[in-house]
């Protein structure tokens, strides 16, 4: 498979969602509400049903999450650098260093499933329970002096921590799924890519990204180019190979979250800073991300 037939239908499914929000009729309590399905219980019920039926190769996960965690560390570093060379206000740059390390779990775990499928699923979800709770806290941490934040509380509530701890639990368990209620969580799990890519494009906001150049080209060369290339390096060092290795790269090239910008409005930061930086990097990432699956070989 070309690496344009794996990332386009992804892109495209992001682009109808930013025209759907601007050409179609579906109210203003539309969107909020799309974005709270897939959050709450879409996104969920995949990372639940994928890990507890997977197939996870315990010897290759300590240096698979080893990598993750040092390309992330890496990025934070490089984000905070950026404090003495850009001309931010405490509240900005607080606001705009999480797109230096965040991830988009939405589009992460499409082109996963697309490029090694279900196994795909597993690994990402894996990364992901070690590294959300690390890069929220470093978020956290970084915009804390600007409001009240109980980041232990917000994780032990977060939904796509809780189905993944809950879906290896079961795994390790060695319990099968019982055949209704694997079918019935199937059927709920095929809508979360598709409909998370749409609330991705109608979350773009492309008004106002020129006025924010500095910060746009320094945060997303971190989070697209140099986090990437140290998480290829750590691979190769610790000896990764196949869907580990593959996820490994993917999962530190993605753009950042959109939940950057809640994060940042909800504790008194520049929201429309992390808005303009994140629309830049989803247009920006429909050309890093194919330059890296074909660095990887896909």
């Amino acid at each position: 498979m070309s690496i344009v037939a794996i990332l386009l239908p992804d892109f495209a499914l992001i682009a109808l969602g930013w025209a759907l929000y601007h050409v179609g009729r579906f109210g203003t309590a539309f969107w909020p509400g799309l974005e709270k399905l897939v959050y709450f219980v879409l996104f969920p019920t995949l990372l639940f049903k994928v890990t507890a039926q997977a197939k996870i190769d315990l010897s290759a996960a300590p240096g698979f999450i080893a990598t993750g965690v040092a390309a992330a560390l890496a990025a934070i570093a490089l984000g905070m650098a950026a404090r003495r060379l850009l001309r931010l206000s405490a509240p900005a740059f607080a606001s705009a260093l999480q797109c230096a390390f965040r991830f988009n779990s939405y589009i992460g775990l499409a082109i996963a499933d697309r490029v090694y499928g279900e196994s795909g699923i597993a690994a990402f979800a894996l990364m992901q329970a070690v590294m959300a709770p690390l890069v929220n806290a470093v978020a956290v941490w970084a915009l804390a002096q600007h409001g009240n934040f109980g980041l232990v509380r917000e994780l032990t509530r977060n939904p796509l921590i809780i189905a993944t701890v809950a879906g290896l639990t079961w795994n390790f368990a060695g319990m099968p799924l019982p055949g209704v209620a694997g079918h019935t969580l199937g059927l709920v799990a095929q809508a979360a890519l598709p409909l998370g890519l749409i609330a991705v494009g109608a979350g773009l906001r492309l008004s106002g990204v020129r006025s924010a150049g500095g910060a746009i080209a320094y945060f997303s060369t971190v989070k697209l180019a140099l986090q990437p290339a140290a998480a290829l390096l750590l691979a190769h060092l610790f000896g990764l190979s196949g869907v580990f290795f593959g996820v490994a790269v993917i999962f530190a090239a993605l753009p950042a979250s959109p939940s950057s910008y809640i994060l940042a409005t909800r504790m008194g930061g520049d929201g429309e800073l992390v808005a303009r930086i994140l629309a830049a990097q989803i247009i920006a990432a429909a050309v890093t991300l194919p330059l890296w699956l074909y660095v990887i070989g896909l």
